[in-house]
């Protein structure tokens, strides 16, 4: 029999909580994503958070920790050699990436590859560097605009992003060129982690806004993940948010695609409300898209405060053999210089209306313990290659 009928994994997506000891080496010191947002735009309210442990995890002056925490936690460390979004996820369910994805931040792409691109797209291609994705649509989004042609820039990430205006590029045309740029990024020499379709609306300059149209097109994981261990033995795994682009579909039985984070949140509610058994992974972007690359902690510091009253609500409808795993993919300290993701510890916070009692649980070496456990939960064997320890004899 399952210990548990239905786990939850969360994501919230950048929530680090202090910095690895190899962080350094990433370009990162004193990174702290969630202690330096609590320093710059607190007190949090975030009671829910605080009865499952989060401030044990990781104390912040102005609150106070609950005297008995309900939930079982502790911190991960990350295994492979990266800090982005691709890469924290597929370690979640077993991978550890050895060799980090292609990064174009320092020149933009090869001229020989966005020579291919405008060829195929039949757009002329303006941008072509790191840059943030706000910044760049008011350099350039009236001359995409007016001239038909296309912004596409990079990040510190592995990523080609296509920005196109919805109502002079159209959706399914830019979704088009998208296609071609996964297709053209499969080279080695070009490969990188996602392409991203970055949709926006408005005239001029100020104005501009991305919508929530987005769509990444990632590469598919390498091997088998404890995501497709549940699919082939018959068991739900429900994607909420960009879940099912990360693993490009791979080992899901459904998926939903969330306009935010809170959207994300009262998805995961009314799945929680249906009959299923197996895996519901939600990601909520919204902390890291328009918070930590932008480095505003105060926004941040409120998309916290809306993510605990969801969880609140989640909590109410939890069943006795529910469980619920918080945790996070890397950091993206919004107080620290730049806006690249940053190289941290990520939490994990587990927790259910059978749970006896809750309290620390040493600190995991990999965010692969979480596709271990939920493996085992199920009684399935995690497939050949991948890493990770089942800690549910501890989640009791």
């Amino acid at each position: 029999m399952d210990r548990y009928k239905r786990i939850f994994v969360i994501v919230l997506d950048s929530l680090g909580i202090g910095a690895m000891p190899d962080s350094p080496e990433y370009g990162d010191t004193d990174v702290d994503t969630f202690g330096h947002i609590a320093q710059a735009a607190g007190p949090l309210l975030i009671p829910h958070l605080t009865r499952l442990g989060m401030l044990h995890l990781h104390p912040v002056e102005g609150i106070k920790p609950d005297q008995a925490p309900a939930g079982r936690y502790m911190r991960m460390a990350e295994a492979s050699h990266s800090k982005d979004t691709m890469t924290g996820h597929w370690e979640m369910m077993g991978l550890k990436v050895e060799k980090p994805f292609r990064t174009f931040t320092e020149h933009g792409f090869p001229p020989e590859l966005i020579q291919e691109l405008e060829r195929r797209c039949g757009k002329k291609v303006i941008g072509n560097r790191s840059e943030s994705g706000t910044k760049i649509l008011d350099e350039l989004g009236e001359e995409e605009i007016r001239d038909g042609s296309m912004i596409v820039y990079t990040s510190a990430d592995s990523v080609l992003q296509i920005a196109g205006n919805e109502e002079t590029f159209d959706l399914e045309n830019l979704y088009r060129c998208c296609e071609i740029a996964r297709e053209l990024t499969l080279k080695d020499e070009w490969k990188v982690g996602r392409v991203i379709a970055r949709p926006y609306v408005g005239r001029k300059k100020g104005e501009f806004v991305r919508t929530s149209n987005r769509r990444d097109y990632a590469l598919k994981p390498f091997g088998r993940t404890a995501m497709d261990a549940l699919k082939d033995a018959g068991y739900d795994v429900i994607a909420v948010g960009k879940i099912h682009d990360i693993f490009s579909g791979e080992g899901i039985t459904r998926s939903l695609h969330s306009d935010s984070s809170v959207h994300g949140m009262e998805q995961t509610c009314q799945i929680c409300r249906e009959d299923f058994r197996g895996l519901c992974f939600t990601n909520l972007v919204d902390f890291d898209a328009l918070w930590g690359h932008r480095r505003n902690p105060d926004g941040y510091a409120r998309e916290i405060e809306k993510f605990d009253a969801g969880l609140g609500k989640l909590m109410e409808l939890l069943r006795q053999d529910d469980l619920v795993i918080l945790t996070a993919d890397h950091g993206n300290d919004p107080t620290y210089t730049g806006t690249d993701h940053t190289r941290e510890y990520v939490p994990f916070i587990a927790w259910s209306p059978s749970m006896q009692e809750g309290g620390p649980l040493p600190d995991a070496q990999t965010f692969a313990d979480i596709g271990a456990t939920v493996a085992d939960n199920f009684g399935l064997e995690m497939p050949e290659g991948t890493i990770g320890t089942s800690r549910l004899a501890e989640l009791v």
